[in-house]
């Protein structure tokens, strides 16, 4: 698990089960099922497949986080009324290296439910502009997830 000053809130390995077991429904995107070699955890995302291809089998890194900011600092206001972290990302990279150099594949989302199943093991549900991710495991693994927040999902084989 990440370390309590990173903004990482939660980081494994996994490898996929199964991709669009359901069907496909969209033309880019896919639905992963996969499970994760630490914890336990299992885990179904809906990703673009064009931009991060994966098959049967792969594995990959995921992780999730609170900020892309590398010391886990939320952005705050500067004495100017201006985001600080503002360019953490800039397309013309030119703004400060984030945790997004380190992954292939980052999108930005809410976590919007929370369900707890039997004894220890709680789902988080977030969305990102519609393509979902469910986790699913023990709730030791995911206390720094919160209900509400913000979140990215980083990902790289």
């Amino acid at each position: 698990m990440a370390s309590t000053s990173s903004s990482i809130v939660f980081d494994d390995i996994f490898t996929t089960d199964a991709i669009d077991k359901d069907g496909k429904k969209f033309d880019r995107v896919s639905r992963l099922y996969a499970r994760s070699k630490n914890y336990d955890m299992d885990l179904t995302l809906d990703y673009n497949i064009e931009l991060f291809p994966l098959v049967n089998g792969d594995s990959f890194a995921m992780a999730l986080a609170s900020s892309l900011s590398r010391d886990g600092s939320a952005p705050t206001d500067g004495e100017d009324g201006e985001d600080k972290d503002r360019d953490v990302w800039r397309p013309d990279g030119k703004g400060r290296r984030g945790l997004e150099e380190d992954y292939d594949y980052v999108m930005y989302g809410k976590v919007y439910k929370f369900d707890t199943g039997s004894s220890d093991i709680v789902t988080a549900y977030a969305s990102f502009g519609g393509l979902l991710l469910s986790i699913t495991g023990s709730y030791r693994h995911l206390t720094n997830v919160v209900l509400g927040d913000p979140v990215y999902v980083l990902l790289r084989k």
